[in-house]
């Protein structure tokens, strides 16, 4: 058997090992180096392949010469959502609705298989999938001010709210980055999730992580988009996903926190983008708090909240 030629692609800058990926001459393999973390993730995600999830089969494992753990798994494509929505952009920065459509047949089909293997939740579940999906101790530590006993209450009532919801294996890091049209791929941050939590919120994230990168997805698209996967939650599990969207974002609020702090105060481009996180917590924190629900499309970009606050300075 010839041994493959790999062709560096990126570092995976979110590996503390220092990894990268790869991919061989006829792109239908990737291959992908780090740490110990990636052994977790190389068996999560031969568990879920075995459970019928759309994920690249992991082909083989080992350690490489220099110590490093690697794993080899099939190409589910190059571009992703994301990459397709970029290059389908007109001057009205919509969402294409190609890409809408994609979106909700990969949701759809991701959410079938974590319904088919789901899990009884209880307090403590709930509890630690906060603690995971919203990187809280990290957050808290970085914004100490936001560790309050009102950030506290929302908290305990998105848990309470939840209550009853089944917990299902997760992807925790659900976007469009890391979808592609036939299957979701880095499944580094997996742990359970209640129900819903990854698929339902692809469209509305997008004010945190992708609104100043290009595209905006429009009233009417979320909701054609959350329609399409109410039909398989109620087919699955008897209940729509969209009446969870408020604790859900609650909590990827949070996440959208983690690791944000920056400690240069020269980079004033890294302090914006924190201010802006912190803005659009706050936003959530305000509009759960009131109304019990939780509206993405008020939220500000990036640019425009650097707009309306001007140049960003030291914290």
């Amino acid at each position: 058997m010839t041994t493959p030629h790999w062709h560096f692609v990126k570092k995976r800058t979110a590996d503390p090992a220092a990894g990268a990926v790869y991919v061989n001459d006829d792109r239908t393999r990737y291959r992908r180096t780090g740490g110990e973390g990636l052994v977790a993730e190389a068996a999560y995600q031969r568990q879920l392949a075995g459970l019928g999830y759309p994920v690249p089969r992991v082909l083989e494992d080992g350690t490489t010469d220099d110590g490093n753990v690697y794993i080899v798994e099939e190409s589910l494509g190059e571009r992703s959502l994301h990459d397709i929505a970029l290059e389908s952009l007109d001057d009205t920065r919509a969402l294409p609705d190609t890409v809408v459509d994609l979106t909700a047949d990969v949701g759809s089909r991701l959410l079938r298989a974590q319904a088919a293997h789901a899990a009884s939740a209880d307090l403590q579940a709930l509890h630690a999938w906060v603690r995971t999906a919203g990187w809280t101790d990290n957050v808290f530590a970085e914004n100490p001010d936001l560790d309050n006993p009102q950030v506290r209450a929302a908290m305990d009532r998105a848990m309470a709210q939840l209550a009853g919801v089944p917990l299902v294996r997760g992807h925790l890091d659900y976007g469009l980055p890391n979808v592609l049209p036939v299957g979701v791929i880095d499944w580094q941050h997996h742990g359970l999730v209640p129900l819903g939590y990854d698929t339902a919120l692809a469209l509305e994230i997008i004010p945190f992580n992708r609104g100043t990168k290009g595209y905006l997805a429009s009233v009417e698209q979320r909701r054609r988009y959350l329609e399409a996967l109410n039909g398989v939650a109620r087919a699955t599990a008897g209940q729509p996903l969209s009446q969870h969207l408020a604790p859900f974002l609650l909590i990827k609020a949070l996440f959208f926190l983690a690791l944000m702090k920056p400690t240069d105060p020269a980079r004033t481009d890294k302090h914006r983008k924190w201010k802006h996180r912190r803005h659009l917590f706050q936003e959530v924190l305000v509009q759960y708090e009131h109304t019990g629900a939780v509206g993405p499309a008020r939220f500000p970009t990036l640019e425009d909240f650097a707009a309306r606050n001007g140049a960003p300075g030291r914290p």
